[in-house]
């Protein structure tokens, strides 16, 4: 029972969290599903004096991640989109859409760190002290790892409302 709750309690954010990092909803799913596993069978491990749960679930996760995109994969059917929504005029729902895709692209395309770092923390609402130890980083690490994802995001988006 108290388990069920832990899951209900994180499963969406991490799993937006790890769709962030992967690209790829199903692979997410995957990812998120392996880290509360581990949570089960290693959750003697967890020392609650020296990380909170979040920070020690997140850091599984974020393991998990990278490891699963050093692997090869193949596009998965999800690839293909969704189709639009029918709720949305049209023209709003294509202004929405190119945003949310600038935004994601961007994203992606920071370095794995300072992608992990800014969905941590603005994504997931960690805070930088978990944020860092989710990634196993000091604060300041993640301070500037913050700082220059910004940084590379605000060019980045800049460049797509110029254009």
């Amino acid at each position: 029972m108290a388990y069920r709750a832990l899951i209900d309690r994180h499963i969406g954010r991490a799993v937006g969290f790890a769709q962030r990092m992967l690209g790829n909803r199903a692979e997410a799913e995957d990812a998120v599903q392996d880290a509360f596993l581990r949570v089960w069978q290693h959750g003697s491990r967890w020392d609650g004096a020296k990380a909170g749960f979040r920070t020690w679930f997140y850091r599984i996760l974020t393991n998990l991640v990278i490891d699963r995109k050093r692997k090869p994969r193949t596009d998965p059917l999800e690839a293909a989109g969704d189709p639009p929504d029918p709720a949305l005029d049209p023209e709003a729902a294509l202004g929405r859409n190119r945003t949310t895709e600038a935004v994601a692209g961007a994203v992606a395309e920071l370095p794995e760190r300072q992608r992990a770092a800014i969905l941590l923390c603005h994504f997931q609402g960690l805070s930088n002290i978990e944020a860092a130890a989710s990634l196993s980083l000091s604060v300041g690490a993640i301070e500037s790892l913050l700082v220059r994802a910004r940084r590379a995001l605000k060019e980045r988006l800049a460049a797509f409302q110029g254009g």
